[in-house]
């Protein structure tokens, strides 16, 4: 990410007009992490074809290639977990698999808009990337890297689940280059981990982070989640307590969300409820800033809605720069989105008609869409605001209109709000602001994608 974006997420304690603010506690079901613009229920079936256009014409030499890839399999379903994940496959299974992935993505390079071209970041998601074995590994990572060289990437990013990381595999995912190892804890507390559906146990955390430390790894990112199911004031503080013990390079924070395709969510329907057994939104967000303080005092940085960094000079997240500021994502595997040369798309949903697609020599894609230029620079607005504040005068230069102007309605509701810091070219968020601030990013949103499911 951008240097002044990633060290200005500003800690201002301006307090808005409670009066003012549109309430709203309990959680209810619904995705409300704001990732990505126009919704992904705007997107199409028929839309596909623009997709296909694309990649036929010349490479975008002058863009930054990101490469994700799904690894869509785990011990274990989370019972708040809404991605795409398998917990019923075999080795035959994941083999078949791992050939699709490589034959979709050589169909990709295949194509002009790809000819030549190199990622810069790298990111492996889930699911659990950690579930494969060093030999499963080795011919993923080996495979992709004869199709698409990775030696110009500056960061390979590998999500990991404590329980299925030994010495030998961790040895096995810094060897296929990974920079950084993103371990999935969630928290520290065996009962929470067990009543939300986790695999792992905190032995397996404190194991897989001292041998993920043993051999090198250049960043340990770990994750949390604020509001799980039976999470308690004073198991958070013993969470956050134990998170800031272990010292990891950087952290980030969730506040728990029910979709519509989570266990919990499919719980509530059965039981006629409409708000979810998990913390409410304002707990949550006093909880993460509480989390943030804590980090704080011994010298970590808030560089986003999500993160804090201990060393914000040497540790980037440019997977996450990337897809806030327009680069293009190669993305390969069943259900992942990418967007490549200003169009969004996203591979169909289902294990084995992903594998069919590809086997019969057809791209994997569901659904697409081409946002137009307005769209492209609200999306852009909005996820670099996550990161606390942006630059009026380079969007101006991009997108040829001062965002002060192109929002300026949106804007002075949160001025009136009391959500906003103006200092001369930065328009940014107080730290009430930063953490609601999905919620608030609907202020930008077209009036016609304001209604219905995100998703």
């Amino acid at each position: 990410m951008r240097e002044r974006s990633e060290m200005s997420a500003p800690v201002v304690d301006a307090k808005p007009d409670p009066a003012a603010v549109p309430s709203r506690t309990e959680t209810t079901a619904g995705n409300y992490f704001v990732s990505n613009y126009p919704p992904f229920g705007a997107w199409r079936t028929e839309a596909v074809a623009e997709l296909e256009s694309v990649l036929q014409q010349p490479p975008r030499a002058h863009v930054p290639l990101g490469l994700y890839t799904h690894i869509p399999f785990c011990r274990k379903r989370c019972h708040f977990c809404y991605f795409r994940v398998y917990t019923d496959k075999n080795a035959d299974d994941i083999r078949a698999y791992i050939d699709a992935v490589l034959a979709e993505l050589a169909m990709y390079v295949g194509r002009p808009a790809l000819q030549g071209r190199k990622p810069r970041f790298l990111y492996f998601g889930g699911g659990t990337p950690s579930y494969l074995s060093p030999d499963q590994l080795g011919v993923l990572s080996e495979g992709m890297k004869r199709l698409m060289p990775w030696d110009d990437a500056e960061e390979i990013t590998f999500e990991g689940e404590p329980g299925t990381l030994t010495d030998h595999k961790l040895r096995a995912i810094r060897a296929m280059g990974a920079t950084r190892l993103s371990l999935g804890i969630e928290h520290f507390d065996d009962h929470i981990l067990e009543i939300n559906g986790r695999a792992h146990r905190s032995k397996e955390i404190f194991r897989a982070y001292s041998y993920a430390r043993e051999i090198g790894f250049p960043q340990i990112n770990i994750d949390l989640i604020a509001g799980m199911v039976e999470e308690t004031e004073e198991k958070w503080r013993e969470a956050v307590a134990k998170a800031v013990e272990l010292g990891p390079d950087s952290v980030t924070i969730y506040q728990m969300e029910v979709p519509y395709n989570t266990t919990i969510y499919q719980r509530m329907k059965a039981e006629g409820r409409l708000a979810a057994p998990v913390a409410d939104w304002e707990t949550k967000r006093r909880w993460v800033d509480w989390a943030y303080r804590e980090f704080e005092k011994v010298g970590y940085t808030v560089t986003s809605t999500t993160t804090v960094v201990k060393d914000p000079a040497r540790v980037k997240f440019l997977y996450r720069a990337g897809l806030f500021s327009g680069a293009d994502l190669l993305s390969v595997g069943v259900a992942s989105f990418g967007h490549l040369s200003g169009v969004h798309y996203q591979n169909l949903h289902d294990f084995q008609p992903h594998i069919d697609a590809v086997r019969a020599g057809r791209l994997p894609v569901y659904r697409a869409m081409r946002p137009t230029t307005e769209e492209l620079y609200t999306r852009e607005f909005m996820l670099q605001l996550k990161l606390g504040s942006v630059s009026a005068a380079a969007f101006a230069s991009k997108f040829g209109q001062d965002p002060r102007i192109q929002f300026a309605a949106p804007l002075a509701t949160l001025r009136q709000w009391g959500f906003l810091v103006e200092d001369g070219d930065r328009i940014g968020l107080t730290r009430d602001g930063l953490l609601q601030v999905d919620r608030l990013l609907m202020e930008f949103f077209d009036p016609k994608y304001r209604s219905g499911r995100y998703a």
